[in-house]
Order: C-alpha cells, then sequence, then structure tokens
C-alpha cells in the first residue's frame, strides 16, 4: 500500500482530532487528499456495474431455480433477495479484500475509511450501496448528493460523507 498512515500519531508526536498528523518517509498524506477528481471515474465505474451487477443476478437467479427444484421449492423464496443484487455485490466486492467494485478495479478505483485510510468491511459496503441507490432512485437526494461531490475538493458525494468513506485512487 503507497500510504503506510494507519490513523494513529507517529511515534514522538500527538495531535488533535481532525487535523493531520505529521508524516514520517512515504507518508503520502490522507487518502482523501488523492481522490480529487475520481467523480468521472465513479460515474464510469458505476457503468461497467450495471453490467456486472446484470450478470450477477442472472447467476443469482439461476442459482436459486436450481435449488428450488432440488428443495422441491422450499428454496425459492430466495428470489425476494434478487432485488437486493446490487447492494450484496457491493458488500462483497467492496466491502472484500481488494476493496473495489470490478468495475472501479478496471478504472483504478477503491474504497477505503476517509479519516484512517483502513479498509472497508462489508457491513459498511452494503450500506454505503444501499445510501447510494436510496439516492439514485429520488432526484432531488441524487441531485444534492451529486452536488455535495462538486462543491468539495476532495470530491466525496453525500452518501460517502455519511459513513465516512472514501473512492480513491489505486496506487
Amino acid at each position: 500500500m503507497a500510504n503506510s498512515w494507519q490513523g494513529g500519531p507517529s511515534p514522538g508526536h500527538s495531535y488533535q482530532q481532525g487535523t493531520i498528523p505529521p508524516g514520517g518517509p512515504g507518508w503520502a498524506g490522507p487518502p482523501v487528499l488523492v481522490a480529487h477528481g475520481s467523480l468521472s471515474r465513479r460515474f464510469m465505474a458505476y457503468l461497467l456495474d450495471i453490467v456486472f451487477i446484470f450478470g450477477f443476478s442472472c447467476l443469482l437467479w439461476l442459482a436459486i431455480s436450481f435449488l428450488g427444484v432440488i428443495t422441491f421449492g422450499v428454496a425459492w423464496v430466495l428470489y425476494a433477495i434478487l432485488p437486493a443484487s446490487g447492494i450484496i455485490y457491493s458488500a462483497i466486492t467492496v466491502g472484500g479484500p481488494r476493496q473495489s467494485t470490478l468495475g472501479m478495479r478496471m478504472l483504478g478505483l477503491r474504497a477505503v475509511r476517509a479519516t484512517t485510510g483502513a479498509p472497508v468491511d462489508w457491513i459498511t459496503a452494503a450500506v454505503h450501496a444501499l445510501l447510494f441507490y436510496v439516492a439514485l432512485s429520488t432526484f432531488l437526494l441524487w441531485l444534492l448528493d451529486i452536488g455535495i461531490g462538486l462543491l468539495r475538493a476532495d470530491r466525496r458525494m453525500g452518501h460517502d460523507l455519511v459513513i465516512d468513506l472514501a473512492v480513491v485512487h489505486d496506487a
């Protein structure tokens, strides 16, 4: 990882909450500072992810169909999770070891905790996706979400701010 800052002060230094700690060799600053200009990449990654989510949904549908046949219809109850396939996809990929969806990987992006640069767990990734889809489903919230991203220097959108997440360039 190019950024060696793990969220705490370096030995012999202290800092107040919200300030940037002094860095040593190899310290590139908090990961949010390198997120500038990622909105267009995020949009393109989302367009790619729509295709991957469709494929994931088709595979999930086939798996549920097969399980339903061998369980005499009992597993067909799992069809109820199909509308949440985008959230499941994000939880698996962003919450996984590579910290990015397939579209984000193709465009050199990954998700990290904004304040510490730490990896994102799968629950946070799922909540992040849920907040994104809620904002996307309502025009005014979507407009506000994008507006926040355009006005901020670090290009973090509204749903990123709510859960302390940043999408950064993967170095």
